[in-house]
């Protein structure tokens, strides 16, 4: 088929009604103060009992930052880092769901509403599977999505590389962006 002819097969105008982001985070894990550079463990706004940290400007939260980034991306948006540089006092030590709760703000005001959110955390430990509930509890609340629409899954990295060696937490995100209907338009109910 030709390239003319695929196009012609599409019928949204220029928007779909469906947007996919995909968040990223990665962080650098070191002993805790005062024995190094770590700061408190913070993963989706729940602490961890831990001896090792993030190394970060911010409270280093990688749940968190992954999903203002996949959020942010699904409409082509500034990313975090371009929203809140790593250069700037006024986000040392700040809490990530400030940015969370900026970045499903600005999803709202452009017209979208938050389908679901799907996160993989890979951590060689401490073991997510006591905390995953408060953690999605929590995005539930910072994003206004039902937390029967947010899900957190818990992976190792199998003793390899960083992650694998207890030295970083890596996280990814995908998430779905319905438009909102129209005013005077009754929404799809078929989402709750």
């Amino acid at each position: 088929m030709s390239q003319k002819g695929h196009a012609a097969t599409l019928s949204w105008s220029d928007d779909p009604p469906l947007r996919i982001g995909h968040g990223y985070d990665v962080h650098r894990l070191e002993p805790c103060a005062p024995a190094g550079p770590g700061r408190p463990f913070v993963l989706g706004g729940v602490l961890l009992e831990s001896a090792t940290g993030p190394v970060s400007h911010s409270d280093g939260d990688a749940l968190y930052h992954a999903v203002t980034d996949g959020l942010l991306g699904a409409l082509s948006m500034p990313d975090i880092g371009q929203l809140f540089p790593d250069d700037d006092p006024r986000h040392e030590s700040a809490d990530s769901a400030v940015f969370l709760r900026e970045a499903a703000s600005r999803v709202a005001s452009a017209g979208w509403q938050i389908a679901n959110i799907d996160a993989t955390v890979i951590l060689e430990r401490p073991k997510l599977s006591p905390r995953k509930e408060a953690m999605r509890e929590n995005i539930s609340r910072e994003t206004g999505v039902p937390v029967a629409r947010v899900n957190i899954k818990g992976k190792t990295h199998e003793r390899v590389d960083a992650v694998g060696e207890g030295r970083a937490v890596e996280v990814h995100v995908a998430v779905l962006l319905v438009r909102m209907a129209a005013p005077g338009r009754q929404a799809e109910q078929h989402l709750a």
